[in-house]
């Protein structure tokens, strides 16, 4: 039975981590190999598992506590593990994946195996309420054999600026019954009318007169999704705002 390293696997350089920061750790990692982001990855799809085994184990104390005592005992001969400071690089290495090394062999061989295509980088723009809500799109591009081809994808919920969606099989083809490539979409979000995007937050321009910005008001706002409202309070205009 293999004894994973569930901080490697949660890309944590330490044990010595809250269970809030392990926390962010692990939406961050399920978020990178989360499936809508890696279509056919099947490589993803088990990083995804020992993710999900890592958090389980060590978002309870209790497990967590356990989990470092079997790791010191079979691997640190009683020193405390990760524990950073100058022990980087001589901790055992627990890699997850047996693909990357397979294929990482096979490179290695000779000229007449097979070779994975070159993967393709693309981008595209959606609006802010595309990335909020998710949809499906369709894209057309000329392939390395000057076809046109057409294929759908899902842009998940709430997907950042700048992030990429891949598909797997989608770039050039191999060579020698090897592999296609793979097809990267970046991910453009571009402001609209009514909302603009600044990295997280959301901006809206909102518009009163000018007794209501003299006297004060309170007004409903809509929010991206317009089946709810914002109740926001404009005080009254105090002299002693004004600049010197």
């Amino acid at each position: 039975m293999v004894f994973k390293n569930y901080y490697k696997i949660l890309d944590l350089e330490t044990s010595h981590v809250s269970i809030e920061e392990i926390k962010v750790a692990y939406r961050q990692a399920a978020k990178k190999y989360h499936p809508d982001l890696n279509v056919g990855d099947n490589l993803a799809e088990e990083k995804i598992k020992d993710i999900n085994e890592a958090y389980r184990t060590l978002s309870v104390p209790a497990s967590k506590r356990k989990y470092d005592r079997i790791w010191n005992a079979r691997f640190n001969k009683g020193q405390k593990a990760f524990s950073g400071k100058g022990e980087k690089g001589k901790m055992l290495e627990m890699f997850i994946g047996n693909i990357e090394k397979q294929e990482k062999a096979s490179n290695n061989t000779n000229h007449n195996t097979a070779k994975k295509g070159e993967n393709i980088e693309t981008e595209i723009s959606i609006t802010i309420e595309e990335a909020y809500f998710g949809m499906k799109k369709k894209l057309s591009f000329r392939t390395g054999e000057g076809k046109n081809k057409n294929i759908e994808i899902k842009i998940p919920q709430g997907i950042q600026n700048g992030e990429k969606i891949r598909l797997m099989g989608q770039g050039k083809p191999g060579q020698n019954g090897g592999k296609n490539g793979d097809l990267f979409i970046k991910i453009n979000i571009e402001d609209g009318k009514k909302f603009k995007l600044k990295q997280n937050d959301l901006y809206t321009d909102l518009y009163l007169t000018p007794w209501e910005a003299a006297l004060g008001v309170k007004l409903n706002i809509n929010s991206i999704d317009y089946d709810q409202e914002t109740k926001i309070y404009i005080p009254r205009w105090n002299p002693k705002w004004r600049k010197n």
